[in-house]
């Protein structure tokens, strides 16, 4: 067994974001300048906070992301980011590049919730969780071979303070957690995250938490935290065990 921080964080903001407009995977954005002054501060509030792995989207709008956050991190300078297209944004099909407003009306039209409804030639949320899945395997088992000493030596563990109520600060939770990956994704990738760990993986709520937060949309460059065990196993690394720090925390977004 062993223990690992996880910090999931959407991109900052693109125009796309700022005009309503669905980018999904046909639209390839770049940051805006409020993006990049968003991930700078991101950046900012992580940079004591040590990283010993970095995941991010194939898009250009998390890949900016997090080579900003990386950059201005004390701990993580030479450290390799590692493109995934496994978390790419959810595909909205035919939506893609009109307007969320656009896609709300079809999800009515079709008498569908939105989070629920799929535009023709779009992912389904199943299939976006079957990506997730994939992604947390290659995670797991990349951890474990980048790590294999801290692992034979029973070093990583789950540290006390993942008990405590966090105190909101930037090392929330993983203090003294010697493996920590950082995860830079999108909004709709992301929330379908969150539904596919709280419930189908049952991590448990953090302290004081409003349920429907769970499933509000993570803000840019928003950021969620969780304490992952896994066991090892002749199959390869596997999920043990989940706890929640913190979901959608926008402290260093200056309103």
């Amino acid at each position: 067994m062993f223990a690992f921080g996880l910090t999931l964080v959407r991109h900052g903001e693109t125009q796309c974001n700022k005009d309503g407009l669905l980018q999904g995977q046909k639209i390839d954005s770049p940051l805006s300048e409020i993006g990049i002054r968003q991930s700078e501060a991101a950046g900012q509030y992580l940079r004591n906070v040590k990283f010993t792995n970095v995941f991010v989207s194939d898009m250009k709008r998390a890949k900016q992301t997090a080579e900003i956050i990386v950059k201005n991190n004390r701990n993580c300078h030479d450290i390799e980011i590692v493109a995934d297209p496994t978390l790419k944004e959810r595909s909205f099909g035919i939506a893609e590049g009109g307007r969320v407003i656009e896609m709300k009306n079809m999800a009515k039209a079709a008498g569908q919730p939105l989070p629920q409804f799929t535009p023709p030639e779009g992912e389904t949320m199943e299939q976006v969780k079957v990506r997730i899945k994939d992604f947390l395997k290659a995670m797991f088992q990349r951890i474990a071979n980048d790590h294999q000493d801290k692992i034979q030596e029973g070093n990583i563990s789950i540290p006390n303070e993942t008990d405590r109520v966090p105190a909101g600060l930037p090392d929330d939770g993983v203090l003294n957690v010697p493996v920590h990956a950082l995860v830079v994704g999108h909004g709709a990738y992301m929330s379908i995250a969150m539904k596919y760990f709280f419930e189908d993986l049952k991590c448990p709520m953090p302290r004081g938490l409003d349920p429907a937060q769970r499933y509000s949309i993570c803000p840019n460059t928003g950021m969620c935290r969780f304490i992952i065990t896994v066991k090892c196993c002749n199959a390869g690394p596997a999920l043990s065990d989940m706890k929640c720090v913190f979901i959608n925390r926008r402290d260093h977004i200056k309103s």
